[in-house]
C-alpha cells in the first residue's frame, strides 16, 4: 500500500538572528545563492543584497526592517526571515520569533557572543524556538571555533554540540570536516561547491577526538543513543543525526557548525542542517488561542478552520501589505476573513509568496506557510485574521515601551495634517514607534527604542513623503517609584449634584515593589466593598498610574492594597469606585516618597588599547560604571553601564577619541534612580 507524505514535512519557517555585523544578511544572500533563488551573489558593502532593498539599509550598511524570502533546498521549501541585529530594532525580531517555527544563530568567529547576540537569543528562548548556530567568518584573523562555542557555552547557557572541524584556520580556512560521515569538505578558491574527500591525515586523529566527545555529549542527553552507545561503544551516523534532531527541537542542544558565508564556505552544510535538523509545522505544538474566554487549540492542517497572524504591516507603492503566518487552514485569493479582534471582516485581495522587495502571485496559502496578502485596510501587527464561521484570538506579539523621544514639526504649516499622517502610517507599520502631543507645549513628540531608531523613523518621512521636518534634541522615557508609601491613606469621594449621587470610601496601602511593574489586592473583609467594587478600585488605581507627582511620569513599581472601605445603599457604583481608587492613588503617591527612575543601558565599547584611559575616562563623565574589561582580537572591550540620556551623541565622541577606530553597541538593562538634578519633566 502506499502512503503519502504530508507535504507540510518539507516546510521550514526560520530566521536568521545574530549581533549587527556578525553576518546575517550575508548569510542569506548565500543561501538564495546557492539554492539556485538568484544567480548573482549580493553584498552588503556593495547595497546589492535582496533583503536589505531599503534604501536607508543601503546607505548604513545594516538591516534595519525584518526582511522574508522563499527558496527551495533538496526538496525542502524554505521560508526565511532576515532580522536586524541592531537593538534599537528588537521589535522586528521579537515580531519575527512569534511566528517562526526555528533559527539559525549566527556569530563572529572572533569576538563570539556579542550584546545584541545575547539578546535576541534570550527572545528565542522566550519564545520557545529551536535553534543551530552558525560561527561564522572563520576566514578571519584571529578566529577560533573552540573559543566561540567557549563564549556561546559560558554566555547563553545551552549544551553546544559541535559537528564540525575547521580545516585550515583563518586566511588558510578552506573547509571543514563532517564529523556524522567523517568526511572532508574542502571549497576550493573560487568555487561554489566543496569537493568531499576523506578527513586530512594531520586532521584525522583529532577529528576522532572530536567525534568522540560529539557521541558522549549526545548519549548523555539522548535515550535512544545512549542504548546504541552502551552497545556498541559507538553511534552510527543515522543514530546521530536522528539524535541531533530531537535534542535541537527539545532544546536540549545546539548543533554548531561553522564557516565563512562572505567566501560561499559552508554554506551547503549550513541549509542541510536547516533541513535535518530544525523543526517543520507539524514538528511544534498546535498554535493556540481563545474564543469566548476558553482556550482553543488548530492543528497544522489545510482542512482545519482557517487562522493566520499578521506580523508585519508594510505600505509599498503597489499597495498595503500585510505579512501572515498561515497557523491552520487554507487561505485563497478573493477569500472574505474575519479580524478576531475587531470583528470586522476583510476581503483577501491578492495572495503573494514574498521575497523581499519581490513577488510571486500565489492562489493559496496553507497552514505552515509565511505570505503577504494585499487587500487588507484594517488588519494590523498581531491581528488575528480566521475564518468568519470559527472565530480565534491568537496571542499577538509583545510590543517593548518606547525609551526615546524627540518632538517633530512641519518646516511648514500647510504640511502638519501630512506630517500627522505620515507618521499614523509610521506607526500602523510599526508599533515600537508611539506618536503623542505633548499637553503643556502642544508639540507632536514621537518616540522610539532609541536614537537611531528615530534617526530612521524621520528620514522616512523625509524620503517617502517628501516632508521638510525639524527634530528636537532626543530625550528619554522616565518612571517613577514608590521609595516609601504610606499606610491606611482614606479617601472619601462624595458626590451630590442633583439626581443620584456618587459615593466611595477607600482605605489603601502603598509600598515598593522589588519586582516592578504594579500589583493589587485586597484584604476586605466582611463584604464592607463588595468585589465588582474591588475590582472598580484596582481599574481606577491603574488609571492612577498614567501620570505620578513628581513630573507626570508613569507610575511603577508598587504595591497598593485596599484595606477597608464603605458604601452607600444608593449612591455605590462602579464608577464612583473607581474615581476613588484614581483619586485617593493620586493622593497617596503625593504623600508617599517618590523616586525618579532613568532608563539605564549597558553599553560593550571596542576600542584600541592605546584608546581605553581616554574611553574610561569619558564614560565616567556620562555617570557610567565599568562592570568588566577585557582583551579580544587585538582590541581592549569595556563593559559598563550607562544612563540612556548621556549616551546622545555618543558616537561621534567615540570615534573623535579613536580616530574612528572606536565602536560600540548598547543594550536596555532597565530603570535606575536618576540623581536629584534631573529633569522632573
Amino acid at each position: 500500500m502506499r502512503t503519502s507524505t504530508n507535504p507540510l514535512t518539507t516546510v521550514r519557517n526560520l530566521g536568521i538572528l545574530a549581533h549587527v555585523d556578525a553576518g546575517k544578511t550575508t548569510v542569506t544572500e548565500r543561501f538564495l545563492y546557492t539554492t539556485g533563488t538568484t544567480y548573482k551573489r549580493g553584498e552588503v558593502h556593495d547595497g546589492t543584497t535582496v533583503t536589505d532593498f531599503d534604501p536607508q539599509e543601503r546607505d548604513r550598511g545594516i538591516t534595519i526592517f525584518a526582511a522574508a524570502v522563499s527558496c527551495s533546498w533538496d526538496g525542502h521549501r524554505i521560508n526565511l526571515i532576515d532580522t536586524p541585529g541592531h537593538v534599537d530594532f528588537a521589535d522586528e525580531v521579537e515580531r519575527s520569533l512569534r511566528v517562526l517555527d526555528g533559527a539559525v544563530a549566527v556569530f563572529d568567529a572572533v569576538a563570539g557572543v556579542e550584546p545584541q547576540s545575547e539578546s535576541v537569543w534570550r527572545q528565542a528562548d522566550r519564545h520557545g524556538v529551536p535553534r543551530i548556530a552558525f560561527v561564522n567568518k572563520m576566514d578571519r584573523a584571529g578566529a577560533d571555533l573552540d573559543t566561540a562555542v567557549a563564549s556561546i557555552r559560558e554566555r547563553l547557557h545551552p549544551v553546544p554540540l559541535v559537528t564540525q572541524l575547521p580545516i585550515g584556520t583563518e586566511d588558510g580556512f578552506t573547509g571543514v570536516v563532517d564529523l556524522l560521515r567523517m568526511r572532508a569538505l574542502v571549497w576550493a578558491d573560487g568555487a561554489d561547491t566543496p569537493e568531499e574527500g576523506p578527513v586530512p591525515a594531520a586532521l584525522s586523529e583529532e577529528a576522532a577526538r572530536r567525534r568522540r566527545l560529539l557521541e558522549e555529549a549526545v548519549a548523555e542527553r539522548h535515550p535512544a543513543a545512549l542504548e546504541e552507545f552502551c552497545d556498541r561503544e559507538t553511534l552510527t551516523a543515522a543514530t546521530l543525526a536522528a539524535a541531533l534532531r530531537d535534542l535541537t527541537r527539545t532544546g536540549d542542544g545546539v548543533v554548531v557548525l561553522c564557516g565563512s558565508a562572505y567566501r560561499n564556505r559552508g554554506v551547503e552544510p549550513l541549509l542541510d542542517a536547516v533541513v535535518a535538523y530544525l523543526p517543520s509545522p507539524l514538528d511544534v505544538p498546535p498554535v493556540r488561542g481563545t474564543h469566548d474566554g476558553a482556550d482553543e487549540e488548530r492543528p497544522a492542517d489545510p482542512a482545519a478552520p482557517m487562522a493566520a497572524l499578521a506580523f508585519k504591516v508594510n505600505a509599498t507603492p503597489t499597495g498595503r501589505l500585510t505579512y501572515l503566518r498561515v497557523y491552520s487552514g487554507t487561505i485563497e485569493k478573493g477569500d472574505t476573513v474575519r479580524d478576531a479582534g475587531t470583528g470586522r471582516t476583510e476581503r483577501v485581495g491578492r495572495l503573494l509568496r514574498v521575497r523581499a522587495d519581490r513577488h510571486d502571485p500565489l492562489e493559496r496559502a496553507v497552514a505552515g506557510d509565511i505570505v503577504a496578502v494585499i487587500g487588507l485596510k484594517g488588519a494590523r501587527a498581531g491581528s488575528t485574521l480566521c475564518a468568519p464561521d470559527a472565530p480565534l484570538v491568537l496571542e499577538p506579539p509583545g510590543v517593548a515601551e518606547p525609551v526615546v523621544h524627540v518632538a517633530v514639526e512641519a518646516r511648514r504649516a500647510t504640511d502638519t495634517d501630512r506630517l500627522a499622517s505620515a507618521l499614523a502610517r509610521l506607526t500602523e507599520e510599526d508599533p515600537s514607534l508611539a506618536v503623542r502631543t505633548d499637553p503643556e507645549t502642544g508639540q507632536t513628540v514621537l518616540s522610539g527604542m532609541g536614537e537611531l531608531h528615530l534617526e530612521v523613523a524621520v528620514e522616512r518621512v523625509r524620503r517617502e513623503h517628501g516632508l521638510e521636518v525639524t527634530v528636537g534634541r532626543p530625550g528619554v522615557a522616565y518612571r517613577e517609584t514608590v521609595g516609601a508609601g504610606v499606610t491606611g491613606f482614606v479617601h472619601r469621594h462624595v458626590k451630590q449634584d442633583g439626581g443620584a449621587g456618587q459615593f466611595a470610601h477607600v482605605v489603601l496601602d502603598v509600598e515598593p515593589r522589588e519586582e516592578g511593574g504594579f500589583e493589587f489586592r485586597s484584604t476586605v473583609v466582611g463584604g464592607r466593598v463588595p468585589q465588582e467594587f474591588v475590582r472598580a478600585v484596582e481599574a481606577g488605581c491603574r488609571d492612577a498610574l498614567a501620570e505620578g507627582p513628581l513630573g507626570g511620569h508613569p507610575v511603577t513599581g508598587l504595591r497598593v492594597t485596599l484595606t477597608d472601605g464603605q458604601t452607600h445603599v444608593k449612591d455605590s457604583s462602579d464608577t464612583a469606585f473607581r474615581t476613588a481608587g484614581r483619586f485617593g492613588l493620586r493622593d497617596a503617591l503625593r504623600a508617599s516618597r517618590m523616586v525618579l527612575l532613568e532608563p539605564v543601558v549597558e553599553v560593550t565599547v571596542t576600542v584600541p588599547e592605546d584608546a581605553v584611559g581616554g574611553v574610561l575616562g569619558d564614560l565616567a563623565a556620562r555617570r557610567g560604571r565599568v562592570t568588566g574589561s577585557e582583551t579580544r582580537g587585538g582590541a581592549a572591550v569595556v563593559t559598563a553601564t550607562v544612563p540612556l540620556a548621556e549616551l546622545f551623541g555618543y558616537a561621534t565622541r567615540l570615534r573623535s577619541r579613536t580616530q574612528g577606530r572606536g565602536t560600540f553597541t548598547a543594550r536596555p538593562t532597565g530603570y535606575a534612580p536618576a540623581p536629584a538634578e534631573a529633569p522632573a519633566r
